[in-house]
């Protein structure tokens, strides 16, 4: 299944994109230039879109430079950071790419705790930098997924439980408006725009910086999977729900449905068998960590248990394999309380009916300093409820009948409706239309997330995102 976006056109004279590009400080690519295929696709293998320009910017007047023109000249934009949202906005058909990914700029201060990064920077890439002087902050779980997106939707993470949402440490932002201002944007300058960015996704305008706080972290910390056969999995996931009832801030956990993957760190006699992982992440003291995790993991013999000491690093990057680019993806998803045996019943049901060995269900651990922030204080919504669910679909580009891998989540997410309470994590939302994005929000949020649009975006030149439509 290839989703498309909607097609915006307009023919421009060959000078004036010759004159365009003249005026950039990166590099203007256009149909026919031999970096142009690999430019133009995301991480989502299901996304084929095919922009006229790409404007690979290198700093900041290069985005004034390319959102001006898109403005002057009608053109549909499209923003590119790490190209990892499972919609594809991040490119588009006959518009203009603003992609950010050559802007790769970073200025750490261990002393103060604080980095301030451009947004074609992956986690991979912030991590590196971090850790080295033994500092992080609440980043995505897969190194290659840009932090700009990520960001500015809300950020979940392994460090979200002890230290909030990426969104909770953002200090300040530049950003860029449609009308070509750069402004800086923070708690004291321009409050309003600051409230928006922090879970309001990319509508009101490009962020060109982030500046983050940054907490003591590792750089060893107590992690990893533990596995057992999805046969056990109810009397798994109810013994999980009432460990994790009482469990400290420095613990995170997730809750992984699906197939072994064929990874050198599982026995190959598990490769492929339905499996359920709890993996987890104690952000503290080890030896307080093994006392706090030694219940999960005698309770009943797993398959295989992986947790140990390791570098916060190598944990970021623990589920990259199984999720590469290329790959064709489709997202459902829903906010939960806790988890319910009714709940419980669903998620066995579905999960073990997966079409694709690819396949898998996803439950992220909220609660901690993730719902001690003020409901009001960001974008970011439904801060006290107790898990995000995501069901993704995944096959390879050869698979024959991709619909039904499509059918098996969105049945699975019909079949988990009944129990949630209608909300959704914003970055977990594929081509879903306006009442899914009205979901992320709730409606007094919603409307004041248009009121922002109004003064920031009127036009909605920046519509392919989940979009705040201007009244």
């Amino acid at each position: 299944m290839v989703e498309e976006s909607p097609v915006a056109t307009t023919i421009l004279n060959d000078g004036v994109i010759r004159a365009f590009e003249a005026g950039l400080h990166g590099e203007l690519i256009r149909p026919g230039n031999e970096r142009y295929e690999a430019a133009r696709r995301v991480w989502n293998g299901s996304i084929d879109r095919h922009p006229a320009l790409i404007a690979r910017c290198r700093e900041d007047v290069d985005v004034v430079r390319c959102i001006t023109f898109a403005r002057e000249h009608d053109l549909l934009v499209a923003v590119r950071g790490g190209g990892h949202s499972v919609a594809g906005t991040a490119v588009c058909d006959g518009g203009l790419v603003i992609d950010l990914s050559a802007m790769k700029g970073m200025r750490l201060d261990p002393r103060g705790r604080t980095a301030r990064a451009e947004p074609g920077l992956t986690w991979g890439e912030f991590d590196d930098a971090t850790q080295a002087s033994g500092l992080a902050t609440t980043g995505g779980i897969v190194t290659h997924t840009g932090i700009a997106g990520l960001t500015l939707g809300g950020g979940i993470g392994w460090l979200m439980r002890k230290h909030g949402l990426t969104i909770d440490n953002l200090l300040s932002v530049d950003v860029v408006t449609v009308n070509g201002e750069l402004l800086h944007v923070s708690a004291h300058e321009h409050p309003d725009l600051f409230w928006g960015v922090r879970g309001g996704g990319g509508n009101f305008g490009i962020v060109t910086s982030f500046e983050y706080r940054l907490h003591e972290v590792g750089p060893t910390v107590l992690a990893g999977p533990i596995f057992h056969a999805m046969e056990h999995a109810p009397a798994v996931l109810r013994f999980y729900r009432d460990f994790i009832a009482s469990a400290p801030e420095e613990l995170t956990t997730i809750v992984n449905l699906r197939r072994a993957p064929a990874l050198p760190l599982l026995p190959e006699a598990i490769h492929g068998m339905p499996v359920i992982a709890v993996t987890v992440c104690y952000a503290g003291p080890i030896a307080e960590g093994e006392q706090v995790l030694r219940p999960l993991r005698t309770f009943s013999p797993p398959l295989v248990d992986l947790i140990a000491p390791k570098p916060y690093a190598t944990l970021q990057g623990l589920f990259d394999a199984t999720v590469p680019h290329g790959w064709h993806y489709y997202w459902k998803s829903w906010d939960l309380p806790a988890l319910s045996d009714d709940v419980i019943d669903v998620l066995m049901a579905h999960a073990s009916a997966a079409t694709s060995p690819l396949s898998y269900c996803i439950i992220f651990q909220l609660g901690g300093a993730v719902s001690r922030v003020g409901e009001d204080e960001t974008a970011y919504s439904h801060r006290s409820l107790g898990h995000n669910v995501n069901i993704n679909a995944v096959w390879t580009p050869h698979d024959s009948a991709p619909e039904r891998h499509i059918r098996w989540a969105q049945d699975f997410s019909s079949a988990l409706e009944p129990f949630a309470p209608g909300g959704v994590y914003v970055n977990f939302l594929g081509n879903e239309g306006e009442e899914r994005v009205h979901a992320a929000y709730g409606p007094e949020k919603y409307n004041r997330l248009v009121a922002l649009k109004n003064v920031y975006d009127p036009t909605n030149l920046l519509r392919l995102n989940q979009n705040i439509t201007p009244a």
